[in-house]
């Protein structure tokens, strides 16, 4: 299947909306294609697939691999779309007042599609500096896709003069994000009957005493802890995202449990959080009734304003152009840790529309994007 039918990244972007990759589908039909259409400019590709064999990453490369090039990164799964929210059919783009839309128009087809516009101008001119391409899965589900690809690109490629992670800041550069850590909080008690509840531990209350550990930690955190004010929320958050428990009105719940996370600037570790969290639980009378589980994390990312690889990625962008950090995370700490370069991100589109109803993506935004990776390209030859 050719995903180019004319020199467009908007059209490259409605073929890729037309694949339905949230995250807990698989994705190889999209990988497939892309691989397809860079077998047939000559450009080469490597496809990593995940241990069940239903989902892939893929890395592609174009120019001389001996040199430091520049790597651009995206996730190719999107997050779940419920249609009767949304005006149009999700996964069929709809362009109308200048704007795409449809299920990753923002997150992050859009930067996808203007990437493989790119490889394939790339590939049909003589560069002095490669230009690399990784597309991961699961990203959506706590960056896992790519931490199967990464310890493999050392091996495949010098490391790169920079790497643009695109996701959606309205191609403005973002050096920073917090780093993530999500646990579940396994509570236990007795089953019994209402009517008897003083008799029997109840899970449920055992939470509450969880819950209130959390939101204490988090306001001695807001008052108290390191601060970062080039974020939106300039200390470390705790949330509280899931509570489950019980089975009926009428009985004294055995089990609950709570999932939380935690996001984290760089001056905070994760072990200081977690210790001021295990103070906090241990004021309560039924603490050692909560079981603690660590679920997954990513790192933060966190890049100097001093490197020079920032004025040049700025000489490619508008005049306008402002650095900064952004609230959401993205695989680019576990770039950074894979790889001594400076990690940007910086993409079409604003997270603003991405993860809800009716996302779309500006055309005026995609052309921005392209004329970036245009003006890049010069670059490289």
């Amino acid at each position: 299947m050719s995903l180019i039918k004319k020199d467009s990244s908007i059209e490259i972007l409605k073929t890729l909306i037309g694949f339905d990759t949230t995250s807990y589908k698989s994705n190889l039909s999209l990988i497939e294609a892309i691989k397809s259409l860079f077998d047939s400019y000559g450009i080469s590709v490597v496809v990593d697939y995940n241990e069940e064999g239903n989902k892939a990453n893929l890395f592609a490369t174009t120019g001389p691999v001996e040199e430091h090039g520049v790597l651009l990164s995206g996730h190719t799964d999107v997050v779940p779309a419920n249609k009767d929210h949304w005006e149009s059919d999700p996964f069929i783009a709809d362009e109308r007042d200048d704007k795409i839309y449809g299920r990753g128009s923002t997150d992050m087809k859009g930067f996808i599609a203007c990437v493989i516009r790119i490889m394939c101008q790339a590939s049909q001119q003589k560069l002095t500096i490669p230009l690399h391409v990784c597309l991961s899965f699961d990203e959506e589900i706590g960056c896992l896709g790519v931490r199967n690809i990464l310890p493999q690109l050392p091996k495949l490629i010098k490391t790169p003069r920079f790497c643009v992670i695109g996701e959606p800041t309205s191609m403005q550069i973002a050096l920073g994000h917090k780093g993530k850590a999500v646990y579940q909080a396994r509570c236990s008690g007795e089953n019994g009957h209402s009517s008897m509840a003083p008799n029997y531990r109840n899970a449920i209350h055992v939470a509450t005493q969880v819950v209130t550990s959390l939101v204490d930690s988090q306001n001695e955190l807001a008052q108290s802890g390191q601060r970062d004010e080039e974020y939106d929320i300039p200390y470390t958050t705790i949330h509280v995202g899931k509570i489950q428990g019980g089975t009926a009105l009428n009985v004294v719940s055995d089990s609950c449990t709570i999932d939380y996370e935690i996001r984290h600037i760089a001056e905070d570790s994760i072990d200081t959080i977690t210790d001021i969290i295990n103070a906090n639980l241990q004021k309560h009378s039924h603490s050692q009734y909560a079981d603690i589980h660590f679920m997954n994390a990513y790192p933060g990312l966190s890049t100097s304003h001093e490197h020079p690889e920032l004025q040049f990625l700025k000489s490619l962008l508008s005049d306008d152009t402002t650095v900064g950090k952004i609230s959401f995370g993205t695989e680019g700490g576990l770039f950074s840790q894979t790889f001594d370069s400076p990690i940007f991100v910086c993409g079409p589109g604003s997270m603003e529309q991405g993860h809800k109803p009716n996302e779309y993506v500006e055309i005026s935004e995609m052309n921005k994007c392209d004329l970036f990776l245009e003006k890049l390209l010069k670059q490289l030859k």
